[in-house]
């Protein structure tokens, strides 16, 4: 089994070290590497990955606070000079935590933690009963809500948390999470990406003007990069 993974550290030397010591690795494939989160979070938004090394000390964003972003999915280790994010990490179910100087033996052993950590995950999703078809239930303001499939109409996804807009209710539901974990959750053939900032009901979709879907007074813009799949659903059920 490959590992798919990539790198985050604003250090170039300590990015070139991690980046090489994945490369030298039969069972890690490097997706990407990158010097802050930031960029690493939009291609997050257009790939899997399976295995994040993670710097923490960062600017614009902490290593900690982009580990809460990412897709249950993925895993993360963190790499970093600072010792006393080690609670952080646990608490944040991290696999493992390398202390930087670390060599490539060390480095070799969180790897093998990881990858029997990833293998074990994908083998129970597989086996698992598969997820409800109808509904999940989103953590919303100190509150778990039971959200049916057929009545949201559209997501948003902001900074750090994402807005549910539901049939019947006036203010949309807000939840901290990405767009891309609730994507995952999500029916692929009921619900389409449409934007990098929007997620469609596609049932909920009956006008569409200019290249952009209207619900109510809302504009929602179909970008180049999704265009040709959004169009794709619209021929097949063109007459």
């Amino acid at each position: 089994m490959t590992i798919r993974t990539i790198a985050i550290d604003d250090e170039p030397l300590a990015l070139q070290l991690i980046t090489g010591y994945i490369r030298k690795t039969p069972f890690l494939e490097l997706a990407g590497t990158f010097d802050n989160p930031l960029d690493a979070s939009e291609f997050l938004e257009k790939e899997d990955v399976d295995l994040i090394f993670l710097d923490i000390q960062m600017p614009h964003l902490l290593g900690t606070e982009f580990a809460r972003m990412v897709g249950e999915k993925t895993r993360i280790i963190f790499t970093t000079a600072y010792s006393q994010y080690a609670l952080q990490g646990y608490k944040l179910d991290v696999i493992d935590y390398l202390l930087k100087p670390f060599g490539y033996e060390e480095f070799l052993t969180t790897a093998n933690k990881a990858r029997k950590r990833i293998m074990a995950e994908q083998t129970a999703r597989k086996t698992e009963i598969e997820a409800n078809e109808d509904y999940l239930f989103l953590r919303s303001e100190y509150k778990t809500r039971r959200i049916n499939f057929k009545d949201i109409i559209y997501i948003e996804g902001l900074k750090d948390y994402i807005k549910v807009y539901v049939r019947n209710e006036e203010k949309p539901v807000m939840s901290l999470n990405s767009l891309k974990a609730i994507e995952e959750k999500l029916p692929s053939g009921l619900f389409m990406r449409v934007h990098r900032s929007f997620i469609v009901n596609l049932r909920q979709v009956n006008t569409i003007e200019r290249g952009r879907i209207i619900f109510g007074k809302t504009y929602i813009p179909v970008s180049e990069q999704y265009k040709d799949k959004f169009q794709e659903f619209l021929d097949k059920n063109f007459l």
